[in-house]
């Protein structure tokens, strides 16, 4: 592969839809992974195979992987693919996230053990599995993302909570680990980021205020372009924001089209 190479998870809908677009606009070839798919699709809007009809409309290369990131199998055989057909991973997105509400103490704590492995372990694993090739290849990068939720406790998002401030620490650890090889860094989301799942879900609801989700794509294009040794950060986008590094504050309702 000639062109740099974005590993994106969570990428059907959303901040990882979007960061797709952005990313192929960038001229990255992009690996399209979530678990939403035309053969197994979500009752949310959204599959891989269209964020990857977005991509390839920028003239970039999709590849398409339906991918649980609780499955540790399947984000080894996710590596294995990649580099095998092409060879390198540039940038590596962890976005793929789920929010478990309620009170935790009232829940089955197998929704407690779903948040974990979604938010924690799956972030891990792709570590795991893309950190040690990157390395071996020249360096790369990791972006994680993060949410307010982490520093701030609210009743019925315990779980997201734990999950999201462990992602942050597992950010500044890996980093530290990873020092000179591969950068690791976390964007911290401090406003609610639109995404066609609140549309779909409260359809009478106005996002309008909602942050549009191309502040994400302007904080990891940042980020991919910073050196190596720019690594172990906890940003938030009001801090990009401050330092004119992303755009100004931009509501979905002001969207074109």
């Amino acid at each position: 592969m000639t062109s740099p190479v974005a590993v994106v998870t969570g990428a059907s809908r959303g901040i990882g839809k979007q960061l797709c677009m952005d990313l192929a606009g960038a001229g990255y070839d992009v690996v399209v992974a979530a678990r939403s798919s035309a053969d197994s699709p979500s009752r949310l809007p959204g599959t891989i195979e269209e964020t990857a009809e977005l991509v390839r409309a920028h003239g970039r290369q999709a590849m398409v992987v339906p991918l649980d990131v609780r499955d540790e199998e399947a984000v080894a055989a996710l590596a294995e693919r990649v580099y095998g057909e092409w060879g390198q991973c540039d940038l590596l997105v962890n976005n793929a996230a789920i929010a478990v509400p309620g009170a935790t103490l009232e829940q089955p704590t197998k929704r407690w053990r779903l948040a974990v492995d979604v938010n924690l372990n799956g972030p891990l694993y792709m570590m795991y599995y893309f950190c040690p090739r990157m390395a071996s290849a020249g360096g790369g990068r990791v972006v994680n993302i993060s949410s307010i939720a982490a520093v701030t406790p609210e009743f019925g998002r315990v779980s997201y909570t734990v999950t999201k401030r462990a992602l942050e620490a597992l950010t500044e650890a890996m980093a530290s680990e990873l020092v000179g090889r591969v950068a690791v860094n976390c964007i911290r989301l401090e406003l609610a980021v639109w995404s066609e799942g609140f549309t779909s879900t409260l359809p009478g609801e106005d996002f309008s205020d909602f942050e549009d989700p191309v502040v994400m794509s302007d904080a990891t294009l940042w980020l991919a372009r910073q050196p190596l040794d720019y690594t172990g950060h906890i940003l938030t986008v009001g801090e990009l924001r401050e330092r004119g590094l992303v755009r100004g504050v931009t509501r979905i309702g002001d969207r074109e089209g």
